[in-house]
């Protein structure tokens, strides 16, 4: 049978699994968010799609600037009028016109404030987006974590199965087994080898998810450090969701844009009112008859005003269609609040749930190794069977990986509870110590107040990192060093 030595063993192969003690050269948790926040394409497609979001207000500020047309014309008169003496054969001319908007009824006014607002909502969904993006990278990185520790415990799981087939069957050799004791140790060790492979196989998918998120391959994970922030209570949690949940932000933020968006529709009840003016060339390039000159000049100024005296019903529909979207977007923001407030109380429970499993199935371990040890000696004296030794290993065995599991399970509820609550971004995580934070500010103040029409951004390029050529995955477990699992990385 096995002996002390190779029980321990079993524990310290899963926690350098999980726990990882310090190699050379190492990848941390906050290593790996910075790579996913430089090179994720998600979120580099977000930033991208903000930063259209900001050009639709220098487009609205644009109906209420002035606006300079230039027209040239050439014209070749190809038939003359008999009665005339004086008809040119042809004809230059050239004309500028200068428009100066002086009222529209708010609709500029407006649609600069909603577009403004909808610049601010995009802002609170990128940082949702970002939000998200390290969340699912926190998760496959206790994944592979977990999953190394699995491969770590079913390996060993093999071991001591093996070796105890080895011991039943030189038991058997000599009369003191029976061969179903020598079939029950073959099937237990069968199923072993079964489940290290089915470990290993998701070991594989939860690095190729890592390095999906990442762009990078997981090498030599260390522990993760504590998660900052964490709240007491639930309530605690709503109250700071509720002022910085970045999802009900954005939600706040349209429901206002929607707003505007009513005054906008009724401005096309209002008058207009602009300043115009134009000048005008004409050369009839010498083909001008008696003597005449040939260039003529003229210049207009004056004012326009549009009233709109009936549209058919156009106007009043365009305000009751923004009006009931502005209804669908106040109700889109309760809708966002209820999911936040549901989300962070479920991810709370979740988060002290996870770590009262990991409490309870401590002692767990405790009680089914020494429960282990005293069947192997109750065995040596012939009060236990071996498929009771087997039963105790099994259990050991299902305790470690809940075990494991659990730690896991309460880290990623921390952070997405941290998540929920505003809280888990950039700027939260300190990853401004390592590189650059992207200001989405930055591109609408470079925006915003632009007249040029020439002005033009260098060709799109793609900033996110290809994967094509990292290496398959394989099932195997680094080996740098042990460490005594109740060092838990949790």
């Amino acid at each position: 049978m096995i002996g002390r030595g190779t029980v321990s063993k079993a524990l310290l192969v899963a926690a350098s699994s999980l726990a990882l003690t310090t190699p050379a050269q190492a990848d941390t948790l906050k290593e790996a968010l910075v790579e996913a926040y430089l090179t994720n394409p998600t979120l580099q497609g977000a930033r991208a799609n903000q930063r259209a979001i900001d050009e639709n207000v220098p487009i609205q500020k644009a109906a209420g600037r002035p606006n300079v047309n230039g027209t040239a014309t050439y014209t070749e008169f190809v038939k003359q009028s008999t009665t005339s003496f004086t008809s040119p054969d042809r004809r230059a001319s050239a004309r500028v016109d200068l428009g100066v908007p002086i009222y529209s009824g708010g609709a500029v006014k407006y649609g600069v404030r909603a577009a403004e607002t909808r610049v601010e909502a995009g802002q609170a969904d990128l940082r949702g987006t970002e939000s998200a993006l390290f969340s699912q990278v926190v998760s496959a990185y206790m994944d592979v974590l977990l999953q190394q520790a699995i491969v770590g415990l079913s390996l060993n799981n093999v071991d001591v199965l093996s070796v105890n087939l080895e011991a039943t069957s030189d038991r058997f050799e000599i009369g003191d087994l029976t061969r179903t004791d020598v079939a029950q140790s073959q099937s237990r060790r069968a199923t072993a080898e079964s489940d290290l492979q089915s470990a290993r196989a998701n070991l594989i998918s939860a690095r190729e998810t890592y390095i999906q998120l990442v762009g990078d391959t997981p090498d030599n994970l260390q522990p993760p450090p504590p998660l900052p922030g964490l709240p007491n209570t639930a309530a605690q949690a709503v109250e700071v969701a509720l002022d910085n949940n970045p999802d009900l932000i954005a939600a706040r933020e349209r429901a206002i844009a929607a707003g505007y968006d009513i005054e906008v529709a009724g401005s096309g009840r209002l008058p207009t009112i602009s300043v115009f003016s134009g000048g005008d060339y004409n050369n009839f390039l010498g083909t001008l008859g008696g003597g005449l000159a040939q260039g003529q000049t003229s210049a207009q100024a004056g004012l326009t005003a549009s009233i709109p005296i009936f549209n058919g019903g156009r106007v009043a529909a365009q305000q009751r269609q923004a009006q009931a979207r502005a209804s669908s977007a106040l109700e889109g923001e309760i809708a966002a609040e209820r999911g936040v407030i549901a989300q962070v109380r479920a991810s709370y429970s979740s988060w002290r749930a996870a770590n009262q499993i990991i409490e309870s199935t401590q002692t767990a371990v405790a009680a089914a190794e020494l429960g282990l040890e005293g069947v192997r000696a109750e065995n040596t004296v012939g009060n236990r069977t071996v498929l009771d030794i087997l039963d105790a290993e099994r259990e050991l065995l299902s305790t470690r990986v809940q075990l494991v599991t659990a730690r896991r399970n309460a880290y990623v509820a921390g952070f997405t509870l941290l998540a929920a609550m505003g809280r888990a971004e950039a700027r939260d995580l300190g990853l401004g110590d390592d590189v650059p934070l992207y200001d989405a500010d930055t591109n609408y103040e470079r925006v915003e107040g632009s007249w040029w029409d020439w002005d033009r951004d260098p060709e799109p390029a793609a900033k996110s990192t290809r994967t094509v050529d990292s290496p398959a995955q394989g099932g195997e477990i680094p080996e740098d060093g042990e460490s005594d699992a109740d060092n838990g990385v949790y």
